[in-house]
């Protein structure tokens, strides 16, 4: 099996490494990454510049682009050989709740949904996180799963884990997206020559965050895992806009 790997965290990031080294147990891995840390670009693509790519010296290849940009060039001509699966992550801060809005870890995967193979995006639950390994542990065993039980073509899972060491996570718990309220304000300041700028604030506290969701999984020590599906459209309101709209 080949299995494409990216983040958006950048190449030389060590969940990335950790999870190249776990998966390459499995399966013949290949690392296209952003050359800086691309966090929060959601699913952006570059389309007013070229793109560059380079190979490094241990094997990876670093893109001056976006986490999708380099889903979507390794798979539609940058590689010899297409890949069966796309693994994004190991990213250092979760990605629960609205968070899967702007994440450019679940946008990785994302893209290789899009492009027709199953994806995962990989996520701890801090940003230094000290127990990489667990993550990449469960990157293993969920893509083993997979392999073994393929999903529905359609379906994206978001993976979150607990920064633990292995034998203390409590399980797996299938999990729907909670929510956050909205983000605090930004933050206003000056440069050095006196201009204003403007930092985005940090994100709002949990809302819905109960039993069933994302956050309380991660929070009561479970690997929470959520399928996530690419068709944004509410169906339930189909019929009910329809007569809003003929009236």
């Amino acid at each position: 099996m080949r299995i494409l790997l990216s983040n958006d965290d950048g190449y030389l990031a060590p969940g990335l490494v950790a999870l190249a080294e776990a998966l390459s147990t499995l399966a013949d891995v290949v690392v296209v990454a952003p050359e800086r840390d691309r966090s929060a670009a959601s699913n952006s693509l570059t389309l007013a510049r070229p793109i560059r790519a380079e190979k490094m010296n241990n094997g990876y290849i670093r893109v001056d682009g976006t986490p999708t940009d380099c889903v979507h060039l390794a798979i539609t001509g940058l590689l010899d050989d297409e890949p069966e699966m796309v693994v994004a992550g190991i990213n250092a801060g979760a990605n629960l709740g609205d968070d899967v809005l702007y994440s450019g870890t679940v946008a990785a995967a994302t893209e290789g949904r899009f492009l027709g193979l199953p994806a995962v995006a990989i996520s701890m639950n801090s940003h230094s996180p000290n127990h990489f390994q667990t993550g990449a542990r469960v990157a293993l065993e969920m893509v083993t799963r997979l392999c073994k039980a393929p999903l529905s073509p359609d379906v994206i899972l978001n993976v979150n884990v607990p920064d633990l060491p292995y034998e203390a996570l409590k399980g797996y718990c299938s999990t729907r997206l909670g929510n956050r309220h909205k983000a605090e304000p930004v933050i206003k300041d000056s440069d050095p020559r006196g201009n204003t700028i403007y930092w985005v604030g940090p994100p709002g506290a949990e809302q819905d965050a109960g039993p069933g969701t994302d956050f309380y999984a991660v929070r009561e020590g479970y690997v929470s895992v959520t399928p996530l599906q690419v068709d944004l459209t509410r169906h339930s309101l189909l019929q009910p806009l329809d007569e809003w709209l003929q009236a």
